[in-house]
């Protein structure tokens, strides 16, 4: 099973209702949570522990072999994302910022070995047992580096390798195609959201890729008490989501942030939103509603 975390805008507090939402369901389940916020995880610094077991990520990169190319121009010609330039006489070049490693160059250079495989580093990946009883799945992209999509894929591979009855991911903000790669498969979206406008705006984006996707999807209002609640409500219902949590501001959740210690091990009233929440995720993947 998978559910995934995602919410539009940043600064919602995703990866806070995430995190804790993580800790409570792995008292139920055999669980992961994957971090595939890949430009910026911090899932690993709101649950206090630090990364472990790093592996490299490798994006194909070509290498021109000038001995055998022909200067046909056909790799410059089928390249979409322009990485490859070609000189008057046709010889290429590569500009490797800008390539997309999807190998179409060297599909379609018409001679063997003209282009040869190479790579390039962008980032890497990490599986961390926690202090909680699971497993968190990190995707961290190199600084400057500007393809995020293989991270995103690789991260989400390495934690589907891994043993578990349950699958959280908490996802980039926004609605790119990072973000669909990312809940792609779940049973069940959480988008946590903010009574602000440009939280309400973003909502409505996040609800519509869930539609666009198929996707059961649940509202969960961070915040609450410092907006326009009303008017989430009204698009969510625009949509069929239901509104499952309201979150108001607590420096107690600061306090938590700040710390790396998730509120549901706190004795404050904030923790029981928390855990009410964890409590209807698990009746719904167990068939209860």
């Amino acid at each position: 099973m998978q559910i995934a975390v995602s919410g539009g805008k940043g600064g919602t507090g995703k990866s806070t209702v995430a995190i804790n939402l993580a800790v409570e369901l792995a008292k139920r389940f055999k669980l992961v949570l994957a971090d595939l916020d890949v430009e910026a995880p911090n899932d690993h610094l709101l649950l206090g522990v630090d990364l472990a077991n790093e592996e490299p990520v490798n994006q194909f990169m070509p290498r021109f072999d000038y001995s055998k190319c022909t200067k046909c121009r056909k790799c410059a010609e089928v390249c979409e994302e322009h990485a490859i330039i070609t000189l008057k006489d046709g010889t290429p070049f590569l500009m490797p910022t800008l390539c997309s490693g999807c190998r179409a160059c060297e599909i379609v250079c018409p001679v063997p070995g003209a282009i040869l495989e190479g790579s390039r580093l962008i980032g890497h990946t990490y599986v961390t047992e926690t202090h909680y009883g699971f497993t968190l799945v990190t995707g961290k992209l190199r600084e400057g580096e500007e393809r995020s999509m293989p991270l995103v894929v690789e991260a989400k591979r390495r934690a589907r390798n891994l043993d578990y009855e349950l699958m959280m991911v908490d996802t980039a903000a926004g609605t790119g195609n990072t973000v669909s790669k990312a809940i792609e498969g779940s049973e069940l979206l959480i988008a946590v959201t903010e009574p602000t406008p440009l939280g309400i705006h973003d909502t409505e984006l996040i609800l519509q890729l869930g539609r666009l996707m198929n996707l059961k999807t649940w509202v969960v209002v961070n915040r609450a008490d410092l907006g326009d609640v009303g008017r989430v409500r009204e698009i969510a219902g625009r949509y069929g989501a239901e509104i499952v949590a309201e979150i108001p501001y607590s420096e107690s959740i600061v306090k938590s942030y700040v710390s790396g210690r998730p509120i549901v091990l706190e004795e404050v009233p904030e923790a029981e939103i928390f855990r009410e929440l964890a409590e209807k995720v698990a009746n719904f993947l167990g068939g209860d509603e």
